[in-house]
């Protein structure tokens, strides 16, 4: 036998443990498989909308779907892009939180750098089951619009459609979900309550009123999925009420029609809290040409002792960023939300994970920049001079957001500002008799909205 000096018996040891490790990292990458590794994650993080009739270009529930977006998928993921979602996690924590967690985007990268391998059959989770359609589940009821012929070209002025609900009980509103029923021309839907007795716009008509614009019930952008509320809270809808939807049309060069509906899911117990919106927004702003980061602020005051549930910032194809901030009766301010990268495609609501208390005197105070430079990829024209309006070659600067009211003890189905009125917490939630129609069916390939010319 051949005697090894020390040092050498010190480095044979030092390669076998960097075999012993590699051999390791080998390991452990052969044991990520679309089936074992990849599957759990797209089931659990992406498949509500990469999945048949609903709003993703692309169905990622098997093997065979996946593989070809593959390295798409990576690239998406690694930047962030895609499960989307835009809320500077240094402020705030969301229920509704998509973001992927830095292990979820590592192990699909290491799949897709390692050929993308299927795994074995057994090692598949059972795919998620959903309701073809609803990211909500199967609704209570379905109301729709009348029938739209959208035309090919020119601008189309907001359109108000009023339908009945034909409820015979005052009804509490558990989750809801607004289905475009042509993704494609269906810039944004609003729904708002009509109380019996008040004057329904003409079907069709451009114009709405202001109980419409008050009294809002849901809204829909594109690409936005629907919602349940928290348990205990809910919106009242009145027996003999009816629905005027607001409907904003974009053209697209030919001629088609679209039917949205929106569908209701009902709370079995009456809620505790009702929950109501509120807006902070500015319409004076002008956005000269050119302009990168030009800055526009708006604010408002709270009037008594609430809790805030969700936020969600509006701006159109030059908003840059969106910062919600509250600032206290006692001096201290937080910031409850930072959007640094605000997406038009994108408009999502922020869904705080506990109820924050606003007590009475807090101002909300929202702050956007907006990009009316060439820069701006989206822009339609960074020689104009930007001001509000409904169309997306205009522009908006709203901070929606959702509250209820301390002092409502009892929901109060008067549906005024105050805490009295009669409670309806005894009556339960009745499931009225009415007619559910037809599912409409979705446009499943959806593309970005791209800006529209204006038309002189």
């Amino acid at each position: 036998m051949t005697n090894q000096s020390p040092n050498h018996k010190s480095r044979n040891r030092q390669m076998i443990g960097v075999a012993v490790l590699t051999l390791g990292v080998a390991c452990s990458a052969e044991a990520q498989t679309f089936t074992k590794d990849v599957a759990p994650i797209l089931y659990s993080r992406c498949a509500a909308c990469h999945r048949p009739t609903q709003m993703a270009p692309m169905s990622l529930l098997s093997y065979e779907e996946v593989r070809p977006w593959a390295k798409s998928i990576k690239h998406r993921v690694v930047k962030r892009e895609m499960p989307p979602w835009f809320a500077d996690p240094a402020h705030g924590t969301f229920a509704n939180d998509a973001s992927l967690p830095q292990k979820d985007i590592d192990t699909i990268a290491a799949w897709v750098d390692r050929g993308a391998p299927k795994g074995d059959d057994k090692d598949l989770p059972p795919r998620p089951a959903f309701t073809e359609g609803w990211s909500i589940g199967e609704p209570d009821v379905v109301l729709a619009i009348p029938e739209y012929n959208v035309p090919a070209d020119g601008v189309i002025p907001y359109l108000y459609f009023t339908v009945p609900t034909n409820f015979t009980t005052d009804t509490w509103i558990a989750g809801l979900e607004i289905r475009p029923g042509n993704r494609q021309v269906v810039h944004h839907v609003i729904v708002s309550v009509l109380d019996p007795g008040r004057e329904a716009p003409e079907q069709g008509a451009t114009r709405g009123n202001v109980d419409v614009i008050r009294n809002q019930l849901a809204g829909t952008t594109p690409n936005k999925p629907g919602m349940m509320y928290p348990p205990g809270i809910g919106k009242l809808v009145k027996a003999g009420s009816s629905l005027v939807f607001q409907m904003h049309y974009t053209a697209i060069g030919q001629a088609v029609t679209d039917r949205t509906s929106i569908g209701l899911k009902f709370a079995r117990t009456p809620p505790a809290k009702q929950v109501r919106t509120g807006l902070a927004l500015n319409n004076r702003f002008v956005l000269p040409p050119g302009d990168a980061n030009h800055e526009v602020r708006s604010a408002v005051t709270i009037g008594e002792d609430v809790h805030l549930i969700s936020l969600t910032p509006h701006m159109h194809f030059r908003g840059k960023d969106f910062t919600y901030t509250a600032l206290y009766p006692d001096g201290r301010s937080e910031v409850l939300l930072r959007v640094p990268n605000y997406d038009f495609n994108w408009q999502l609501s922020y869904l705080l994970q506990t109820p924050r208390a606003m007590p009475k005197g807090t101002k909300i105070e929202c702050v956007a920049h907006f990009d009316n430079s060439s820069r701006n990829a989206a822009n339609p024209d960074p020689k104009a001079e930007v001001r509000w309006g409904d169309q997306t070659w205009e522009e908006m600067m709203i901070g929606f957001y959702t509250f209820t009211r301390d002092a409502e003890q009892a929901v109060d189905t008067q549906g005024g500002s105050g805490g009295s009125g009669r409670s309806n917490r005894s009556s339960g939630s009745v499931v009225p008799s009415v007619p559910v129609v037809p599912l409409v069916p979705v446009v499943p390939s959806v593309p970005l909205i791209r800006p529209v010319p204006v038309v002189r």
